[in-house]
């Protein structure tokens, strides 16, 4: 793919990006790994780069940049770590300054923050909310905005949203709220329905967190309970039959179409593993075998393209997202869902598919820098 590489801009100043990660969401480590990878890569000649932390109790702090403090190692998940000193944002859209404070006094004036990147998953970061502060802020920031931000994170309303516009997805349920515990038996019934093997899932997590793989509805209640130890609201999926394909999306510029990679394929390899679990993405590459481009027709490739094109636009997505779909034997495409902030790491899929594709991380990190100064915040 060929990179368009933007003009330098005519300000003398380079533009200044805050790198934010870390978060309160069970992710958090997730996103850390994923921030190294970003500082390691970012061109620092082009770019000064501002890392900010939050930690697990949700206080901003300013970091360390270093990219190897950032990493998993050994098995060892990074974390933000509290400070006497914080960070904040502008007070208002008329106020551009960012400072750090210390025991209540200005401590450092950061200067003005021309793009945020955004690296948190899950809640509290990757659902609209985060979004929703910078938008109040009038600060420039990579990826999806509030409302497409918030539905891609809720997978109960990301199916309704692309059903609704004609976009395949896998039978399902969701139990909200209190509804399993008024009527445990209701509820089985209604997951026995779908089939098995079905997939109990948080309904606004992501990771993999609080997964389970059901095959005999004993195991149902157990598998809700570690699912509502991540959200509330949980979702249960019919199991398909399928290859796990994936393709990364990316924005276009100008207010042109998006434009989707090469097809990625997932195969768990290790019987350690049911399915493509936390610790089979993060703790045990070794059992997961990950292929860019996936071996696939050429009809089947242009089909998983324009349905990963079709389910970014279905959400008013912008910026980034990788859409997850199953190909069934019959060569049929089902989206299982779309990440708006996925793994970002120099080894995660979305940049693997963008490498096998043509452009190479470092440019692709360039490229949404761009994208986010390119869109103005506010109504668009």
């Amino acid at each position: 793919m060929e990179h368009e590489t933007a003009p330098v801009p005519a300000d003398p100043r380079r533009p200044r990006v805050m790198v934010l990660f870390g978060g309160r969401s069970g992710e958090h480590p997730i996103s850390c790994a994923t921030a190294g990878g970003v500082l390691r890569a970012i061109d620092r000649d082009r770019y000064d780069v501002v890392a900010v932390g939050v930690t697990p109790t949700g206080r901003w702090v300013l970091v360390d940049d270093d990219p190897d403090v950032w990493g998993i190692i050994d098995g060892r998940l990074p974390e933000v770590l509290d400070s006497p000193e914080r960070v904040l944002l502008p007070a208002s859209a008329d106020e551009r300054a960012v400072q750090t404070i210390r025991d209540g006094e200005v401590a450092a004036a950061l200067g003005e923050i021309d793009v945020v990147f955004p690296l948190l998953h899950g809640p509290f970061g990757e659902d609209g909310t985060l979004q929703g502060m910078l938008e109040l802020v009038d600060v420039r920031y990579v990826g999806a905005g509030v409302l497409a931000s918030a539905v891609g994170m809720d997978k109960h309303y990301m199916k309704l949203v692309l059903a609704g516009q004609g976009i395949p997805v896998g039978p399902f349920t969701v139990i909200r709220p209190g509804e399993w515990d008024r009527n445990p038996a209701a509820w089985t019934a209604a997951v026995e329905a779908l089939g098995l093997p079905v997939f109990v899932k948080p309904a606004r997590a992501g990771s993999s967190l609080g997964i389970s793989r059901v095959t005999d509805l004993a195991d149902l209640p157990a598998a809700i309970a570690e699912a509502r130890r991540h959200d509330p609201k949980v979702i249960v999926e019919a199991g398909i039959v399928g290859r796990e394909i994936e393709c990364a999306v990316l924005g276009g510029r100008a207010g042109g179409p998006p434009r989707s990679s090469l097809p990625g394929e997932i195969e768990v390899t290790s019987s350690a593993h049911g399915f493509y679990d936390f610790e089979a993405k993060y703790l045990d590459e070794a059992s997961v075998q990950l292929t860019c481009p996936a071996d696939l027709p050429p009809d089947v490739v242009a089909l998983v393209r324009d349905v990963a094109e079709r389910t970014f636009e279905a959400i008013g997505c912008e910026g980034l997202a990788r859409v997850d779909v199953f190909v069934t034997p019959d060569g049929g495409v089902v989206v299982n869902e779309i990440n708006t902030m996925p793994g970002f790491t120099p080894f995660s899929m979305y940049p693997r598919m963008w490498k096998a594709s043509g452009l190479e991380y470092a440019d692709l990190i360039d490229e949404l820098v761009q994208l986010a100064l390119e869109r103005p915040t506010g109504l668009r």
